[in-house]
């Protein structure tokens, strides 16, 4: 497992820690902004993790496909999550 796969792994952790954490607190009827900062920082963890695996696919995956001639159809995959990323 390569360095940003471990990174974004430690995050997918973290954000599962914390989205357990925010359950609780809604079960105890915490303050709602207390919730929903919560939750924002589990989102950020999210995105984080995210831009790891992407870093790791285009530094490995994409660079392989164009050593071999086929990177066309990786660059579609990232214009497709790409557009999808942008409508949020």
């Amino acid at each position: 497992m390569n360095e940003e796969k471990k990174k974004a792994l430690q995050c997918l952790k973290t954000s599962k820690g914390q989205i357990e954490g925010i359950i609780k607190m809604i079960e105890e009827g915490r303050y709602c902004i207390d919730v929903s900062n919560q939750i924002t920082a589990a989102q950020s963890l999210l995105k984080k993790s995210n831009l790891l695996i992407l870093k790791q696919h285009l530094n490995h995956c994409v660079k392989d496909a164009f050593i071999n001639n086929s990177g066309d159809e990786k660059v579609d995959e990232i214009i497709d999550l790409l557009s999808k990323l942008l409508k949020d």
